[in-house]
């Protein structure tokens, strides 16, 4: 399916890293972003955003590790928001939610590909694709988006 036929993010289902298909219809109501951010899970979790967290080695190899790896290290920092198993956000592996998420905000310069780990994209209650934030934006500077979509 092109990538111009998806209406929202619901549309996708991806495999958690303990290998569960999940439809991402199910955080349908929330507000979501996607990447790794436990301190704003911790802040935020209660009023109804999701961190979705998606590991990526196409940058510098900063994932290397399988799956149970990266599960396993997740867990030492308490990790509570969902950790889906490992994807490519570039090329022509790339997942077609990120795509997806990709066609609707670009990043600097006009560009669509994930220049960097830690890009994250927030995605409204109603799985639209709100903003896009750099591998350098600080989570704190989320903040106002964040709040006006909870």
């Amino acid at each position: 399916m092109s990538k111009d036929a998806y209406q929202n993010v619901y549309s996708f289902t991806h495999k958690s890293i303990d290998g569960d298909e999940i439809p991402m219809e199910t955080y349908k109501g929330n507000v979501i972003v996607a990447v790794n951010l436990e301190a704003l899970d911790r802040q935020y979790r209660d009023k109804g955003l999701k961190i979705l967290a998606f590991p990526c080695n196409q940058f510098g190899g900063q994932e290397p590790g399988s799956d149970a790896e990266i599960k396993k290290f997740a867990s030492k920092f308490n990790v509570k928001f969902q950790l889906f198993s490992k994807i490519d956000v570039n090329g022509s592996s790339a997942d077609p939610m990120w795509e997806y998420m990709k066609s609707q905000k670009s990043g600097i310069f006009g560009l669509k590909s994930i220049k960097w780990n830690f890009t994250k994209f927030l995605i409204d209650r109603d799985g639209k694709v709100v903003k896009r934030f750099g591998p350098k934006d600080d989570p704190n500077s989320m903040v106002p988006d964040i709040e006006k979509y909870l």
